[in-house]
This record gives C-alpha cells, sequence and structure tokens, in this order.
C-alpha cells in the first residue's frame, strides 16, 4: 500500500516554487509583521488556529503557505477547494467528510483559494458549518473582502493582510533555492551574477512563485558562467508554458495585455484580454486594470475612454460571465484604437514631487479663505479678483506658492482632445501677458 505524502512532501520534478515551499513559520519571509513571534497570527497558528481566518494578499505573497502551515499546527485534515472549479456538491462531500472526522476527534480545516470567487448562494452554504465549528474556514484572497464576501461570512472570520514580498525577501529566497541541495538547485552549484539576483528580485513584483519559477527557467538555461542576465533575461521570455489563474503567469499576461493597449493594437489586447478570461483571471481585475490605462496612457487625448472603461467594468457586474466579458472586449478595443497621451500621468507625479519638495509653501494670502474678522484684518483673501466678473471669465492672477509661481506641471499632447486643451491654454497665456485680443478671438469651445 502506497503511503499518503504530507503537505510538505513534494517530488522534486515538481516545479521549484512548489519544492520551496516553507515547512515551518520561521521559513515564511517578507511577512514579520504577521509571523514574527508575538504576533496575532503566528500566535493563532500556533495555538492551533482558534478560528476561522481570511488572507488577503497580492499573489505570491505566502497565502496557501500560511494555510497549510496552519492546518498542519491544528493537526486537522487540510482539504482544498476551488472556489473557480467546485460548487455545492462538493461542499456537501467535504461537510459529510467533516462530521465523520469529528466523530473520531479529527479537525477539518477547509482552505479555499481565491474565496473571492465564491458567489453568495456558496457563501450562504458554508456559513452555517463555519458557525457550528464544524469546519474551520481559511480563505485566501486578492480582493478587498469588504466587496467580495458576505458580511456574515466576514464577521465570523479574522482577517489578515499580506504585502508584497520586498525585493530583499525575494532575493533571500532566490539565495535559499541555490542553495538548497535537497529541494532546491544546490546540486548543480549555480551561481547568479548580483545584478541578475538584483533584476530577478526586481521583476518578481514582490511575489514569490514568480521569482522562483524565472529562476528554474534560468538554471535550465544557464551555461558555464552561471545565471547572468542575459540568461535572466532569456528566462523571462519564455515563461509563457500556461497561464496559472492562482498567480504564476498573472504579471506576464497583464503586462503583455497592458503593452498591446498601449502599443495601439487592438488584435494582441483581445488575444491576451481572451487569454486571461479563459485562464481564469479575475474579470473585474482585468477591468481595474483597463479603467487604469485609460488614466494613464490615453488621459485627456480622449476623456471618454476612462468613461468607457469604467462603463465596461460596471457592465461587467450587472451581467456576469460570459455576457459581460464582451464589455471588456469592447473597453480593450476603443482604448487600443484611442489617441495617447501620458501628459496627465507626467503632470501628477511631477505635482507629487513638488509637493514633497515644497511640503510647506504656504498658500497665497489671495487665495485664503476669511471666515472669521481677525483673517480678514490679517488680509485673508484681500485682493482675489473672481473670474466670472471678467469679460473672459479669466483673472491673471497667482494660483501656485511664491516659491512655485512659474511651475508648469500639466503640458498638453498633440493628439486627440489635447490640440483644444492646448488652445485653451495658449488663449489664457495671451490673456496673461496682456496681448490684445482680436474680435473674433474666443477661447476654444469644442468638447471631447
Amino acid at each position: 500500500m502506497t503511503a499518503t505524502p504530507s503537505l510538505f512532501e513534494v517530488p522534486l520534478r515538481t516545479p521549484l516554487a512548489a519544492r520551496m515551499r516553507p515547512r515551518s513559520l520561521d521559513e515564511v519571509v517578507g511577512q514579520d509583521a504577521l509571523l514574527a513571534p508575538g504576533r496575532a497570527l503566528r500566535e493563532a497558528i500556533e495555538r492551533g488556529v482558534s478560528g476561522s481566518l481570511l488572507l488577503w494578499g497580492p499573489p505570491g505573497a505566502g497565502k496557501t503557505t500560511i494555510a497549510r502551515l496552519a492546518a498542519r499546527h491544528a493537526r486537522g485534515e487540510f482539504v482544498p477547494f476551488s472556489a473557480v472549479t467546485d460548487g455545492i456538491p462538493r461542499l456537501r462531500e467535504i461537510v459529510a467528510q467533516a462530521e465523520q472526522r469529528r466523530a473520531l476527534g479529527t479537525a477539518t480545516v477547509l482552505f479555499i483559494d481565491e474565496i473571492h470567487r465564491f458567489n453568495r448562494g456558496q457563501q450562504d452554504a458554508l456559513l452555517p458549518h463555519v458557525e457550528s465549528g464544524l469546519l474551520t474556514l481559511i480563505g485566501a484572497t486578492t480582493e478587498n473582502p469588504s466587496f467580495e464576501l458576505n458580511g456574515a461570512l466576514l464577521s465570523r472570520m479574522r482577517v489578515f493582510v499580506l504585502e508584497p514580498l520586498t525585493t530583499d525577501a525575494i532575493a533571500a529566497l532566490v539565495d535559499r533555492a541555490l542553495a538548497d541541495r535537497e529541494r532546491g538547485l544546490g546540486a548543480r552549484e549555480l551561481v547568479i551574477a548580483a545584478d541578475a539576483r538584483s533584476a530577478l528580485a526586481e521583476a518578481a513584483d514582490g511575489d514569490a512563485r514568480r521569482a522562483l519559477t524565472v529562476l528554474d527557467a534560468a538554471a535550465e538555461l544557464a551555461g558555464g558562467d552561471g545565471i547572468t542576465v542575459a540568461v535572466l533575461t532569456e528566462a523571462l521570455q519564455h515563461r509563457v508554458a500556461r497561464y496559472d489563474k492562482s498567480g504564476e503567469e498573472h504579471f506576464n499576461l497583464i503586462s503583455a495585455y497592458h503593452k498591446a493597449l498601449r502599443g495601439s493594437d487592438p488584435q494582441a489586447a483581445l488575444y491576451w484580454l481572451a487569454r486571461m478570461i479563459r485562464g481564469g483571471e479575475d474579470p473585474l481585475y482585468i477591468a481595474r486594470r483597463t479603467v487604469r490605462f485609460a488614466s494613464e496612457d490615453i488621459g485627456l487625448a480622449d476623456p471618454r475612454a476612462l468613461e468607457i472603461a469604467i462603463a465596461a467594468r460596471d457592465a461587467f457586474q450587472f451581467l456576469g460571465s460570459p455576457e459581460g466579458e464582451l464589455a471588456l472586449a469592447e473597453a480593450a478595443v476603443y482604448c487600443a484604437t484611442a489617441p495617447k497621451s501620458n501628459r496627465v500621468y507626467v503632470a501628477w507625479k511631477a505635482a507629487l514631487a513638488a509637493a514633497e519638495r515644497t511640503p510647506m509653501a504656504p498658500v497665497p494670502t489671495t487665495l485664503r479663505n476669511a471666515p472669521t474678522a481677525l483673517m480678514k484684518e490679517l488680509g485673508y483673501g484681500a485682493g482675489y479678483q473672481y473670474a466670472h466678473d471678467a469679460p473672459e471669465a479669466f483673472v491673471a492672477q497667482q494660483y501656485l506658492p511664491d516659491v512655485l509661481r512659474d511651475l508648469t506641471l500639466y503640458e498638453p499632447g498633440r493628439f486627440g482632445f489635447e490640440r483644444d486643451i492646448a488652445k485653451r491654454l495658449a488663449w489664457w497665456q495671451r490673456l496673461r501677458d496682456g496681448t490684445p485680443a482680436e474680435p473674433t478671438d474666443d477661447p476654444p469651445s469644442s468638447t471631447p
């Protein structure tokens, strides 16, 4: 009779990320705020998980690992459940098995990955068994649980927030995998160049699984010089064997989608969108990234892009899959074919930098509010000119602090609606300069 492997016995032919999964709380890196000695989550796990937990954090932060460690400390049967592929019939089986285990004195720890994909009916079916203690629930989610889980279920769980791993934590995981002869790559005695190590830590985007998967691919490509930046780049290019809806290829495909939109290629944008949808990616995540793209890469060159991206998100929330996916496709095509400008994005970054440089720059006295007599006596608001009283509804007065009076943050681009914005700004500048306006020199009034 073949013995069943434990939670932490992983065949060497499995991916490196699975082989290197931490076997103890002390091996978990990057989550000291939760797992350092004396912290609430560590104490809960070491006591045997006294109650259900929800682990909220980005892909590759350690949610599944912590859930498995919690199950081991609880000495309970660890039962994984997929919120994507499993349904109510599978849940009934788990409940029946849990009742049998409880009769024998064994607890059942139910781990639901991507619990945010659980529909309301599934959550309602789960609630009484969590409430009775038959099931100790450990959920993992990348989404805000306040919006994705029933309030009744959420109120019965302790929520712990995991952060993306820092580059130092990722680098430490890389070093551990290269040195470990039992589970890692230590037997190969590979050397990684310092710049390649740093590049991998950055490219991982805080995702341990991504870092170790790329390292595994780089190890296969490495020659006599070990893992160099060139080898690492090659490994990143070829790391597209399949889309892992739990996060392994998450960043690669969303990056390809974003860049196809930026490159004005609707064919590629639709392809990568379809790859993610078919792979099980959360459509609302794609919708959020499309909204971000509309703001960052189209901006005011076509203000309607943001409206359409928001409308696509709302349409998907209203229709769900598969009908709502067409709205996401429509937004993708619109954004891909819209004129592009990142001038608002650049201006916003410059504004944040200016605010950081001059955090104490005083508001000009003319712009200050004067709700009290004392403030009026001190000159607050004195000299302010109401723009609507002027013939052109414009007054050339100073709106920036003195130290920044000549600052220019936003400069419109040459495409789409920003051409009209440029005309407006030029018209106002002529008024500032005192240039006489011609009788036909009206302010541009076109709308996008």
